[in-house]
């Protein structure tokens, strides 16, 4: 049975990453290119959706998943995923991040000559980024959900096979629990106390533990919600408002922690401890009170959910290299920050659409390019 409701969830978290990586043009944290005036009053609604954005997308492929392998064997599945994760990063890398890039460099007074100039013959030299142009820049999120699909295809197709095995009985029992389903928060508080300070995140995927590790949980977590469907969407619905009570409560602690870690009023070990323990409590009560809530509302069809269902892989792939080419051009003028919030928003849904809807949605060899099935 096809669910509507992650449908839904899906396209809102990927609007969502728009958003956010046009908020990270103007607040102070790294990002390829800024804002020549940063406003440090956004880095609040932006920590807010850093907390569950990527780990909610990971548990909906997760979910996503339970249906793909369902109608395969694991050969099949490894197959698709090849298919629509690894052309998609190659096509991305080619033909998608390179502008990025150029425009970093332009930027940086690191090179000067037009596109052509620098695509191909400059892109692919001097190595990985940032010393050199090589980079899958925002794609990154492909290579690791290939990663953990192929590697947790034995898993899944033990847990399909065997829908009476000991780790599905067991999660059926703490969904029925108003506080059950905050167990499955006990490996994040690890992840964050043990790998977080030792692997900051990188994206890098050879030297990103914490991430790779964390994201595979929740990864492994969006699949195992969906072995034992038939009461999980009854019980998580049921206890919404329980996730989003404590979502709220450990989102205002997590802010006092900040302030009191930046003050130095407490021992700095023992406050980012108890700051991680805070971050993985909040970002998993989010993600629980967001799917609780998006089976309460969203459960329902509509051909705008199925277009935009459809889009969000190619939104997903374009839409950082326009926000970039838009910042390079907008960063130096002189508008209050909502107009140039709104150009760069408008501007970036206006032309990833048209490019979706003109040069990759109606032909049938350019689908798969960007991820989606050939019609």
């Amino acid at each position: 049975m096809r669910r509507y409701d992650i449908d839904a969830l899906r396209v809102i978290v990927f609007g969502l990453l728009i958003f956010y990586h046009v908020g990270m043009f103007f607040v102070p944290w790294d990002y390829h290119i800024k804002n020549a005036v940063i406003y440090e009053w956004l880095e609040l609604p932006m920590l807010f959706l850093n907390q569950w954005r990527l780990p909610l997308l990971f548990v909906i492929s997760g979910m996503g998943t339970y249906f793909n392998i369902s109608k395969r064997n694991g050969g099949g599945f490894a197959k698709e995923r090849f298919v629509r994760l690894f052309i998609p990063l190659v096509v991305g890398m080619l033909l998608i991040v390179p502008p990025q890039i150029y425009f970093e460099r332009l930027d940086a007074g690191q090179f000067m000559g037009g596109y052509f100039d620098f695509w191909p013959s400059k892109s692919f030299v001097g190595g990985s980024y940032p010393e050199g142009n090589i980079s899958w820049h925002h794609l990154w999120f492909l290579p690791y959900l290939l990663i953990f699909s192929l590697i947790l295809i034995p898993v899944f197709v033990y847990l399909r096979n065997h829908p009476q095995a000991w780790m599905i009985v067991k999660m059926k029992q703490l969904s029925a629990s108003k506080f059950g389903l905050f167990m499955l928060a006990v490996p994040l508080i690890i992840w964050e106390i043990v790998l977080k300070p030792v692997f900051p995140s990188t994206h890098a995927l050879l030297d990103d533990w914490y991430n790779f590790v964390n994201y595979l949980t929740l990864f492994f977590y969006g699949f195992l919600l969906m072995t034992f469907q038939d009461v999980l969407w009854v019980n998580i619905s049921k206890n919404r408002r329980i996730y989003l009570i404590t979502g709220i409560i450990t989102f205002v602690l997590l802010i006092l922690i900040w302030v009191c870690i930046e003050n130095s009023l407490f021992d700095p070990a023992l406050e980012k401890s108890i700051s991680g323990m805070m971050r993985a409590i909040n970002e998993w009560t989010w993600i629980l009170a967001l799917i609780g809530y998006a089976a309460t509302y969203l459960n329902k069809p509509s051909k705008s959910l199925k277009y935009a269902n459809e889009a969000v892989y190619p939104f997903y792939i374009l839409h950082q290299t326009v926000i970039i080419a838009l910042g390079y051009y907008l960063k130096n003028t002189e508008m209050y920050l909502t107009i140039k919030f709104l150009i760069m928003i408008i501007g970036t849904f206006g032309i990833s659409w048209l490019i979706y809807e003109f040069g990759i949605r109606r032909f049938a060899w350019i689908r798969p390019l960007f991820g989606m099935k050939r019609q």
